[in-house]
């Protein structure tokens, strides 16, 4: 592909976010020509074996290959973008300049600011830098602290008593000043809630991404706990769940992951 028309792979396990990098990196470089969308790993290899892109953005966690492993394999063959909600894994390649990254959810500022350098190496033609040694060192870093499995359960008080909560039956998680508010479902479908001592921060990390995600900075939502989501003014959005009153905001920041494609 020439400069002008440049093509890219995105690979992210998410299929929402992997749609909403793509309608970013639609608003942020109309030119550029998506001609492969990967699940894992593996998928990046053989997308970009068969169909050579100049630019892939490459998800850091996903099932069986990583992004940095799948990028070893694509090696200097294509521009690499690390995509993250662990910017550790990638400082030291933004810094050292060899790689680029951006942080889950992408900010707008900060994918126009990769878009630019990206077709400032396009354009005068750069070569792509050796990143072998780099990427052994990100590769090593993730094995070392991958994630623990994800949660299966929560202890939460409700008055006197200690409940056990299984993960599947929480609907959403809530910050409450010092306290994280849980609400779940108990047996006839009954509304219930309480407090474990935990910060949201902290749950979040634990949480299998598949089924919770972040949609405000002081709530997660179960996503199969979600009955329909209404659009709101200046860019924001409510969540109304099965079977119960509630309605969740969605602040401008994760609008993304409802956006119709």
């Amino acid at each position: 592909m020439s400069a002008a028309h440049p093509s890219a792979l995105i690979a992210e396990d998410e299929p929402l976010l992997r749609r909403a990098l793509m309608r970013q990196l639609g608003d942020a470089w109309p030119q550029l020509q998506i001609v492969a969308q990967a699940r894992n790993g593996r998928e990046a290899v053989e997308q970009f074996e068969a169909l050579q892109p100049d630019i892939c953005f490459l998800d850091v966690h996903m099932p069986g290959m990583s992004g940095v492993e799948a990028a070893r394999f694509i090696g200097r063959r294509a521009h690499l973008v690390f995509v993250t909600a662990y910017d550790q894994y990638a400082v030291q390649a933004f810094e050292h300049g060899a790689l680029d990254y951006l942080v889950k959810p992408v900010e707008p500022a900060r994918l126009a600011g990769t878009v630019a350098r990206l077709q400032d190496r396009l354009r005068a033609a750069l070569p792509i830098g050796d990143t072998e040694t780099l990427l052994d060192q990100l590769a090593a870093r993730l094995r070392k602290d991958s994630s623990p499995a994800p949660l299966r359960w929560l202890r939460v008080s409700v008055g006197q008593q200690l409940r056990l909560i299984a993960i599947d039956e929480i609907d959403y998680l809530r910050s409450d000043e010092k306290y994280t508010l849980v609400a779940w479902r108990a047996e006839a479908g009954k509304a219930c809630e309480g407090l474990i001592r935990t910060p949201l921060k902290d749950l979040i990390m634990q949480l299998d991404a598949a089924h919770f995600a972040q949609v405000h900075r002081s709530v997660v939502v179960n996503l199969r706990a979600i009955s329909h989501v209404t659009r709101g003014d200046n860019e924001t959005a409510d969540i109304h769940l099965k079977g119960r009153n509630e309605v969740l905001p969605v602040s401008r920041t994760y609008l993304y992951l409802f956006r119709q494609m």
